[in-house]
């Protein structure tokens, strides 16, 4: 995007990754909006920055958050997410929505102990690695494509949770207690675009989220890509797309 001469901040979400603060490899609803925001702050103080031109692009999980930070902040004039997850209903009701209200009851059980035991011990445990070290084969299609982004040289990072951790177990529960798109509808009348891989097994909270939002919104689904090709694949990415759809809303 600044190759095609858009003034670009990229940034890692708090506690994680190049970004500071303590504890660590907290995820955090709010926090991961407000990070957001607080790009706002920092691209509109700069005096190269026309501060009514400000747009997001935000990519799988924060693709969630980029759509409840531009509800809430009216600052932010188009958003555009690639690969989006909802985090928030995923965590709360698991892939398609499967997991029953008894074992999210048991599950909120579960982590209200460790937080227990976090209080005691003075740490924050991690959650088990979501990612296994090394393929069988008979894994679902979309472990293969995170495992041949995350754990290759492709899009290993010694300091990526994806790669080499994992988030902590307890923050879960600010995921299960804050639903992230409830006000996804408040972005309008600022335009939306919501890119999907059409064999992405998360295209569907895309396709919910589109028909959540009021217009001005589209929903661009990629022949034949699969989620993770949305995150470094150049000739899958659609960038003139993106180009397009932010020259033209910006304005």
């Amino acid at each position: 995007m600044a190759q095609r001469g858009f003034a670009v901040l990229a940034f890692d979400p708090s506690y994680t990754g190049e970004s500071g603060g303590e504890p660590r490899f907290i995820a955090s609803p709010e926090i991961f909006t407000e990070d957001f925001s607080a790009a706002v702050d920092f691209l509109g103080i700069q005096e190269n920055i026309d501060r009514n031109k400000i747009g997001i692009i935000g990519i799988c999980g924060f693709g969630g958050f980029a759509l409840n930070a531009t509800a809430i902040d009216k600052r932010v004039k188009a958003v555009a997410t690639l690969s989006m997850y909802d985090m928030s209903r995923v965590t709360t009701r698991g892939y398609f929505d499967a997991t029953t209200p008894e074992q999210r009851t048991q599950q909120l059980e579960q982590l209200g102990l460790q937080r227990w035991e976090d209080a005691k011990n003075g740490t924050t445990a991690l959650a088990p690695q979501g990612l296994p070290k090394e393929i069988k084969g008979n894994e679902p299609q979309f472990v293969k494509d995170y495992f041949d982004y995350y754990k290759t040289k492709r899009g290993f990072h010694e300091r990526s949770i994806n790669s080499n951790g994992a988030w902590s177990a307890t923050g879960q529960l600010g995921l299960m207690n804050m639903p992230i798109l409830t006000y996804i509808k408040e972005i309008s009348p600022r335009p939306i675009l919501l890119i999907a891989g059409e064999n992405a097994h998360s295209k569907y909270f895309s396709e919910d989220a589109f028909k959540a939002a009021a217009e001005p919104k589209e929903l661009m689904i990629i022949p034949n890509a699969a989620h993770v090709d949305l995150y470094d694949k150049v000739d899958v990415i659609p960038f003139e797309k993106l180009e397009t759809f932010f020259k033209v809303n910006l304005k």
